[in-house]
C-alpha cells in the first residue's frame, strides 16, 4: 500500500512537473511577444489574390498569440514575391516578429527558375524555411467572356481566344501555355497587364476573350459576373486532394483529364502542387522552435475562429487549410521528384520567352 501511495505521489509530481514547465513556457513566449507586434509581409499588391485573405489572418492571428501582439500587414511586389522572400530570408530579423505571404510559385522557383533568368533572384533556401500555414487551397480556373465563341473545352483546341497575363511567368500566363503544350488548346496569350485587375476591366472592355485565375478571386472579386452568368468557366486546374464542390466547378474539367499520358498528369501534379499551399504563410529559419510553435498553433487557431470564418465567408475567401506540418511534408516531396520531370516543365515554362 505504502508503495502504491508512493508511485501515485511521483506520479502527480511529475504531472505538476510537466504543467509548470508549460507554462512556463507559455509565460516565456507571452513575455516576448507583450508591447511587441508582428510585422506580416504580403509579398504582391495592395487588393490582389494575396492582399485580401493575408489581411483576413492578420487582423485574427495575434488574438491566438500569448501577448497578443498585433499583427501589422505591409506589402512588398516584385519579382513575383521574390522580393519580399529574399528580404524575409536575408533582410528580416529571425526571432518570430517576422512572417510572409508570398506568391505560390516561389517553393518551386529554385527548381523550376522560371521567375528570373536561371534562378539568378534566388537568394534563399526553400527547404530551410518555417512554413505556418496556407488559410486556403486554391483551385484555379480559365474561363471565357459570354461573347467568347467558345462554350465548351473542345472548343479551345479548335479556336484561337485571346487570354491576358502580366509580362512575367505567373499562372495567368503559365496555365494557358501549359493546355497548349499538352491538351492542343489555341490560347493567344496577351502579355503586359499589370495584374489580374487589369486583365478584368480588359476582359469588359472586349479586348480580351478568356482570363485565368484563382477560384477564390473570381468569387471574391468579380462575383457579379458568375451570378449574371456573364462567364464560363472552361477548365480547372488543382493539386488539392479534398474534392470540391463549387457549383462554379460543377461539369468543369480537370486539367489533368485533359491530357493524354501518365507522364503529362505527373508533369501537371507537380506543377499543380503549389495550389494546396496557395497563400502559405511563413518565417525565415533561425527562430526559437518554440515560437515556431506558437505561430503555427496561432495558425490552427484562427482557422477555427468563429470571427475569421465569418470575415472570410463575407469576402468570399474558401477556408481550407493547408497546415504547416503539412506543407513541410509536401515540400520534401517537390524536392524529390526526378530532374527529368522537372526539366520538361521548365522548357515548356519557358517556350517563347520573349
Amino acid at each position: 500500500m505504502a508503495q502504491r501511495i508512493r508511485l501515485t505521489m511521483m506520479s502527480v509530481t511529475t504531472m505538476l512537473a510537466i504543467a509548470a514547465s508549460f507554462g512556463a513556457k507559455a509565460d516565456s513566449i507571452a513575455d516576448f511577444y507583450k508591447g511587441k507586434s508582428i510585422d506580416f509581409i504580403i509579398g504582391a499588391a495592395v487588393g490582389g489574390a494575396y492582399d485580401l485573405p493575408g489581411r483576413l489572418v492578420a487582423h485574427h492571428l495575434g488574438d491566438h498569440i500569448p501577448g497578443n501582439p498585433p499583427v501589422v500587414v505591409r506589402n512588398m511586389e516584385g519579382g513575383n514575391g521574390l522580393r519580399m522572400t529574399n528580404t524575409l530570408y536575408n533582410v528580416s530579423p529571425k526571432d518570430g516578429t517576422v512572417i510572409g505571404m508570398s506568391n505560390s510559385a516561389i517553393p518551386l522557383e529554385p527548381l523550376l527558375k522560371v521567375l528570373s533568368p536561371d534562378g539568378a533572384n534566388v537568394h534563399f533556401d526553400v527547404t530551410k524555411f518555417e512554413w505556418i500555414g496556407s488559410p486556403s487551397q486554391e483551385t484555379y480556373v480559365t474561363f471565357v467572356w459570354h461573347t467568347a465563341p467558345a462554350k465548351t473545352f473542345a472548343d479551345l483546341k479548335r479556336l484561337p481566344i485571346m487570354t491576358g497575363g502580366t509580362a512575367s511567368l505567373g499562372d495567368a500566363v503559365a496555365l494557358p501555355k501549359l493546355m497548349n503544350a499538352l491538351a492542343g488548346t489555341k490560347f493567344n496569350i496577351i502579355k503586359g497587364y499589370g495584374g489580374q485587375n487589369d486583365i478584368f476591366l480588359a476582359m469588359e472592355r472586349g479586348e480580351l476573350q478568356a482570363n485565368t485565375t484563382g477560384l477564390t478571386n473570381l468569387t471574391s472579386s468579380r462575383a457579379e459576373w458568375v451570378r449574371d452568368g456573364k462567364i464560363r468557366v472552361l477548365v480547372q486546374y488543382t493539386g488539392n486532394t479534398v474534392d470540391k464542390t463549387s457549383p462554379i466547378l460543377k461539369g468543369v474539367p480537370s486539367a489533368l483529364d485533359l491530357v493524354e499520358s501518365e507522364q503529362d498528369r505527373t508533369l501537371l501534379r507537380f506543377l499543380f502542387s503549389k495550389y494546396r499551399m496557395a497563400r502559405v504563410i511563413f518565417a525565415a529559419p533561425g527562430a526559437p522552435p518554440e515560437r515556431i510553435q506558437t505561430l503555427r498553433d496561432a495558425f490552427d487557431a484562427t482557422m477555427k475562429d468563429p470571427a475569421f470564418l465569418s470575415e472570410s465567408a463575407k469576402a468570399g475567401l474558401e477556408v481550407n487549410p493547408f497546415r504547416g506540418a503539412e506543407v513541410a511534408a509536401l515540400i520534401k516531396e517537390l524536392y524529390a521528384v526526378p530532374p527529368a520531370i522537372v526539366e520538361r516543365a521548365r522548357a515548356i515554362l519557358l517556350s517563347d520567352q520573349k
